[in-house]
């Protein structure tokens, strides 16, 4: 008997709502990649996904051993995706969507071979190297009638989504100022192993790399968690590490469209810090703190009252919103697989519901589409055109 469709997450996040699992194809992402493990892992965890075919590294070795060790039928194994893009739209059980996990400087060509194809893309972030390719992007999603995910996942935290809710339920009040840090160490010696050299490749990555990196990171858990965006930005680059064509530190002041001042700092070259991302959050009523090493735990500090810290669970004050990305109870600690769980999840719902023709409710899920990444890449652009020009004021 044919499974009714159910898009109301009555069943949890988790729960296929087409009765089956989504099939998935990886571009990038193979054996010694930490990027495709974390995507592969939340597609798995997720479970609206099956990966059925990839083209996981342009080494047709590696290529065949990857796909291997992640289960996919050699017949699926690709060296080349524009191979796998014909041969996947060819058949009758061809994958759905594609995850792109490449360097930034493929992933425009990628993309677009695979949106001509009919097939659904995810992209790592950020989407593109150029505002004109995002654009060209964009546009071709929009053509096509095909999905273009872009994967930021902290927001997929639950407590992360909490303070989105809590924050636009005007629990501070008018949002006042934001401050982000995104700090790592990564970058302070001249070579790191376990980081791709790329990232630091003006050819690959464009005209920033910690900024590209980590910093579309920081804006878009800015802009997500507060509703606001940036008009208008003042950049400084650094190199405070070892060696690198590219800055490895920036100090970004913006100002919002509600005409309040933000502060985003970012480096990879901050001895003792692994992956500082912290976003604060202060209103006219009080403030919001997360901290995605710490990510179980909102501070809400409002005027004349004590500091408040939610936990994440079920109850005790936990909105809807977030609640429907919690899986285990209080205790049981969820971390960044889950969220790239969730993430996978709520991009996995809505393409579900693309395909079935079915409009979901407002708000019933969260992801970053194309407007979104291209959003990241205006940010980085604005970033190096305020850099290159001696760090002065540039709208975006």
């Amino acid at each position: 008997m044919t499974r009714t469709p159910d898009f109301s997450l009555s069943q949890g996040l988790r729960v296929p709502p087409l009765g089956r699992r989504l099939r998935l194809g990886f571009v990038g992402g193979g054996r010694g990649a930490l990027v495709g493990t974390w995507h592969r892992n939340g597609a798995w965890l997720s479970g609206q996904w099956d990966v059925a075919a990839g083209a996981l590294s342009t080494d047709p070795e590696r290529a065949r051993i990857s796909a291997a060790d992640w289960g996919i039928a050699p017949d699926r194994a690709h060296a080349d995706y524009r191979h796998m893009a014909a041969a996947e739209a060819a058949r009758a059980d061809g994958i759905e969507a594609v995850t792109i996990c490449t360097p930034n400087s493929s992933h425009a060509g990628i993309a677009s071979h695979f949106l001509r194809a009919g097939i659904d893309v995810i992209l790592d972030k950020p989407m593109t190297i150029s505002v004109a390719e995002g654009a060209a992007l964009v546009a071709l999603a929009k053509e096509t009638g095909r999905v273009l995910a872009v994967t930021y996942p902290y927001p997929h935290h639950a407590m992360a989504r909490q303070a989105q809710a809590m924050i636009r339920e005007g629990v501070i009040g008018t949002v006042r100022q934001v401050v982000v840090d995104y700090v790592q160490d990564w970058g302070t010696a001249p070579e790191d192993p376990a980081n791709a050299p790329w990232r630091r490749d003006p050819a690959v990555v464009g005209r920033t790399s910690a900024t590209g990196d980590i910093g579309t990171h920081a804006y878009h858990l800015l802009r997500v968690t507060t509703g606001l965006r940036a008009t208008a930005l003042r950049a400084d680059f650094h190199r405070c590490g070892g060696a690198a064509a590219l800055e490895d530190t920036a100090f970004i002041k913006l100002r919002l469209d509600n005409d309040a001042p933000a502060h985003i700092w970012v480096t990879q070259a901050a001895p003792g810090n692994a992956c500082g991302l912290r976003i604060r959050v202060y209103g006219e009523k009080g403030g919001i703190a997360w901290d995605q090493e710490d990510p179980e735990r909102l501070h809400v500090s409002l005027l004349d009252a004590p500091t408040q810290v939610i936990l994440r669970g079920h109850g005790a004050g936990m909105r809807p919103s977030a609640e429907r990305l919690v899986h285990l109870p209080r205790g049981h600690g969820e971390a960044l697989t889950d969220a790239w769980a969730n993430l996978y999840s709520e991009i996995g719902i809505t393409i579900a519901a693309h395909r079935a023709g079915v409009d979901l409710p407002e708000g019933l899920v969260q992801y970053s589409d194309g407007a979104a990444g291209l959003e990241g890449v205006r940010f980085m652009t604005a970033c190096a055109d305020s850099a290159e020009a001696g760090s002065v004021w540039v709208q975006i």
